[in-house]
């Protein structure tokens, strides 16, 4: 069974806009992120419901494919009809890449030009087909990749949520494979850099928050014309029902008699050397069966630290606080605010905004990123009432 190992994700404005259009979501197993469009900031308003559609996760995980679209679909219906009810927002739109990791397959929803990669064995493997007006062409043998790259059109797309009340939305189901790392990104990376720059730069940086900072860095150096938006998952192989041993059998363990020892000698006694020992008992069985006690004792007591870790873990899958990433826009994290020895981080990132703290006041820097341990929603809540505020 596969399972995600490490993720990353983050967010830049970039260089050249004002404002960042871009939402994303990396809530283990489920990926999204969502490129806006829009006058008058609408971008950020339909990549941001883009984005809470798919919050509470999937409910029919046994289809993960149609799963995925029905969220998309929904997420349409909801852009659409604020496009159609309010003036500022008419025209609206986002783009959609959504990926969930499930046991032994990676499912994908499309539509638009952001993008998923699998990096696997050295190769970077594209899994996804821009809804864009240069990749039709493309696909049509009417315009090279050469010709696209510096093609008038080639920031028009030709599908997204939003701007219809009905949406084609691709998906497909990949098989994974531990190691493999998937990347989710808008196309302010992959106008910035190559597909070969991404790929040299995903193997030079084995963490994948190295890597992440590394891509955000690269699409800004090269000019940063739009929002860049990088996630990164790694998967790893779990061994399903691999336990030290059976658990009803250490229920037990601290009931074993102990080891009998001659009727002439107290208990506290030393052991009778080898040559003492009693014929009927010889020396190996007692020290076979002291090592086998010691042995499940041991055993019992790494089930017990491993239920107790586990349900720790647990405890901090529920806390949520609110931060800043290393850019310095709002966060919401899932877990507790603290780091064990080595580095090992008791949270990770779950949501971030695209606001940045410097455009809060002091006070309410001081209540809002205090890391106080939050119900999901209580977080999810602040942080939306700071996104609405700000489009204000």
């Amino acid at each position: 069974m596969l399972r995600v190992a490490e993720q990353y994700s983050g967010t830049d404005t970039g260089r050249q806009r004002r404002a960042n259009e871009d939402s994303m979501l990396a809530r283990s197993p489920l990926f999204v992120v969502a490129d806006g469009m829009g006058g008058a900031r609408a971008g950020e308003v339909a990549s941001r419901i883009a984005v809470e559609a798919f919050q509470s996760g999937l409910h029919a995980a046994s289809d993960p494919e149609l799963a995925l679209a029905e969220l998309a679909r929904a997420a349409n219906s909801r852009i659409h009809d604020l496009s159609q009810s309010n003036a500022e927002q008419a025209g609206m739109g986002t783009t959609l890449t959504a990926v969930y990791v499930g046991e032994q397959e990676v499912a994908i929803a499309h539509v638009g030009d952001s993008r998923a990669y699998c990096l696997r064995d050295g190769e970077l493997l594209r899994l996804t087909d821009d809804h864009s007006l240069v990749d039709e062409l493309m696909r049509q043998g009417r315009l090279t990749p050469e010709e696209a790259v510096e093609h008038p059109q080639r920031s028009v797309i030709t599908r997204a949520l939003g701007p219809e009340g009905s949406v084609e939305v691709d998906t497909r189901s990949f098989r994974a494979r531990a190691g493999d790392v998937y990347l989710l990104c808008s196309d302010g990376l992959t106008t910035m850099i190559s597909e070969e720059q991404i790929a040299a730069v995903l193997l030079a940086h084995p963490l994948l928050r190295d890597a992440g900072e590394a891509l955000i860095a690269a699409a800004n150096d090269a000019g940063g014309r739009d929002n860049v938006t990088v996630v990164l998952v790694r998967l790893e192989e779990v061994q399903v029902g691999q336990t030290p041993a059976p658990v009803e059998e250490h229920a037990t363990m601290t009931e074993l008699p102990a080891v009998s020892l001659p009727a002439s000698e107290p208990r506290a006694a030393r052991r009778p050397r080898a040559a003492e020992q009693p014929s009927s008992q010889p020396a190996p069985d007692a020290r076979r069966r002291r090592r086998l006690r010691r042995a499940r004792g041991l055993a019992a007591v790494l089930v017990i630290a491993g239920l107790l870790g586990s349900g720790a873990y647990l405890a901090l899958q529920s806390v949520y606080f609110i931060g800043t990433n290393s850019r310095g826009l709002v966060t919401l994290y899932r877990g507790a605010p603290y780091q064990l020895p080595g580095n090992l981080a008791l949270y990770s990132s779950d949501y971030v905004s695209g606001v940045s703290a410097s455009t809060l006041t002091p006070e309410r820097r001081q209540t809002l990123l205090d890391h106080s341990l939050r119900s999901e929603a209580d977080a999810s809540s602040l942080i939306r009432s700071l996104e609405l505020s700000q489009l204000e």
